[in-house]
Parts: structure tokens; sequence; C-alpha cells
């Protein structure tokens, strides 16, 4: 079976679901709903990897997915002990859960960022003993008594962090999270408009900042051979790039900017963005056209979206078919080197 590879499709494990405290986030997700219900069909639809997720893989045209622990995971937990505990054992799980049937499921790795030693430990181990294909963080690391701390990978103190990247030669991807309780107070930009929460906005204002901070950070300088992902194309940066890089590229930038090179540098040689959530057809030709071919990858974000309408979509790009066959497979197979037919 030759179908399409996502690469954005979230899971949790057993263990994760009393953690991830899915109550607190169901007022944002589904307004106006019982926050004391929980969301246990959403649990639900995290949890199945071999059921109905593989029947709607299998009915819709899907031949690989790579899966990850969802949002927030181990970035959501303010101590660092539990985070790395969080990330361990959700990673033991989804291995043993891939190892049931490989040729249709990867992962990648559920990392504590709260320092840069845990987080290269745990992509080793993840990488060399589990098999797993590369890493996830899900935007800032949350840290502090009451998680009121937000802690961003593009400082040096992570180098270590992307040494190691650089070494295992697997990408991360980058994934973004609800904002904190703190943030939602009255008052805060999202506090008084809570509306402006989630995927159709927040998320990618949020993440796009951690992007262009690492971006920007010297990283991709020190270790040019890093390579992260950014899905729901690109969290809008693509479209911003020639304004991003007309600034940055300004005589008077130029002499003080922490990077070498300017942001389309960085996105044409250590970014890729997929198609998760973001099911815009002149949008991804747009990525097409600024990144280059290679650098654009399909995914659906299964549960949040469904393999269905994903699938759908894509049945109805009108790219040439060497070019729908590098976003859908060959570009995911090579950059993540998933053990599948080209």
């Amino acid at each position: 079976m030759k179908g399409t590879i996502a690469i954005e499709e979230a899971t949790i494990d057993p263990a994760g679901v009393e953690k991830h405290t899915f109550a607190q986030f169901q007022s944002l997700m589904r307004p106006g709903s019982d926050p004391t219900s929980g969301l246990s069909a959403h649990e639900k639809r995290l949890l199945d990897i071999h059921d109905e997720r593989l029947k709607a893989m299998d009915e819709h045209g899907v031949e690989y997915m790579l899966l990850s622990l969802t949002s927030p995971g181990a970035q959501g937990e303010a101590d660092p002990e539990k985070a790395k505990t969080m990330a361990q054992v959700a990673n033991d799980y989804l291995a043993a859960e891939v190892k049931k049937n490989p040729s249709r499921f990867g992962a990648f790795a559920a990392l504590s960022m709260h320092n840069a030693k845990d987080a290269a430990d745990e992509l080793r181990r993840a990488i060399k003993e589990l098999g797993m294909f590369g890493g996830l963080v899900n935007d800032f690391q949350s840290k502090g008594a009451e998680g009121e701390e937000k802690v961003y990978f593009d400082t040096p103190d992570y180098d270590p962090f992307w040494e190691t990247v650089q070494e295992l030669d697997v990408p991360i991807y980058f994934h973004p999270r609800y904002a904190i309780p703190q943030d939602l107070q009255s008052g805060t930009r999202y506090g008084d408009r809570k509306h402006l929460l989630g995927a159709g906005v927040q998320f990618h204002l949020d993440l796009s900042w951690h992007l262009y901070a690492v971006c920007s950070s010297g990283i991709f300088d020190r270790f040019p051979k890093v390579q992260i992902v950014a899905g729901h194309l690109g969290e809008n940066i693509p479209f911003n790039l020639w304004r991003a890089d007309h600034w940055i590229n300004h005589p008077f930038k130029r002499g003080f900017r922490p990077m070498k090179h300017d942001y389309s540098y960085y996105w044409k040689n250590n970014v890729s963005i997929s198609t998760s959530g973001n099911f815009n057809t002149r949008g991804l030709k747009y990525c097409i056209e600024e990144l280059g071919l290679e650098r654009c990858l399909f995914a659906i974000d299964t549960p949040y979206e469904t393999v269905e309408e994903g699938q759908r979509w894509w049945k109805t790009v009108d790219l040439p078919e060497d070019q729908k066959e590098a976003v859908a497979r060959t570009n995911s197979i090579k950059l993540f080197k998933l053990p599948l037919e080209v």
C-alpha cells in the first residue's frame, strides 16, 4: 500500500490521561460545555491507535502515521522530575504500541525540556533504544511553583540539546499548546478574548514567536545540520518571510543580529512545514514556491482533524503528480529516514 504519510498525529498514554487534565481545556475547546464531564470522547480518540484510527487510514488511503504525545505533554508539567518521568512513560508506551504494527506507525519522542541534559538523554534513548524518528516539543516549557514561567529553547543553555539533535540527525517537531492559566486572567490579552484561543488564532501567534526566536538565535549557525518542522503550513511564517527578511537585513541591523543569515535562509535549509490542520491548497502551493518542494510535508492533525477530511482535501490538490508524491510521501521518508519504500 502506497498512500499518504501523515506526520503530526496525536495520541496519549493511559497514564497521561489524568496528568493532562483535559477538563481544564474543555471550556476552551468547546465553549459552553460542562467542565466537570471531562473529554471522554476526545480521550478515547487519542487513546485509539489500532482500531478506528487504523480503519480510517485503510478506508481513506493513509499508508503510515508518525504518532506523538498530545499537547501540552511534558511541556505542561512544571515540576522537572515529574516532566521527565511523564516523557519516559509516554515514550515507552508509544514505542510498544508502534511495535504492534510497525509497517503502519512510527513515533516522535516526548521530551521534558526543563534542561538540555534531560532532553538530550531522553531523545538519545528514544532514538537508539526505542526506534523513534525524532522528537516533538509543545512550544515552551512550563516552570515555577505555579507553572507561571515559560522557558524557550533558543538560549545557549540549550546548545547541548541541539548538539545532540545534530549528532543523532533527527528532526524536532515544534507543536503549539494552549495558553497557561496565568494568561487567561481578566485584563490579559487572551483572558478577555477567549474566542481567540486555540488552533484558529492563538496557536500560530504564540508558536510563531518561538520559531522566530530559534531561527534568529544562531542555533542553526552553530549546528547547521539541525532540522525542525513546523506544522499548519509553518504557523503562517512563510507568508511573512519577505517582510521579516527585509527588516532583519537592514544595514543598521545586520551588524547586531544574533544570526548570520536571514530567516528565509534557515527556512530553506533547516525548517520544513507540514499541512497539518491547514488544508489550504493555495497556501501549500505558496509554501512550495517560497521554501522549495522538499521542505513541504503532508500531515492531518488527527484526532483534532479527521482522516476523512484530510484525505478528501488531499485528493483535490492539483499539483503535478511528482510534486504531489513528494509532499505526500517521499519528503517525509527522506527527512525522518522512515523504513518505507520510496
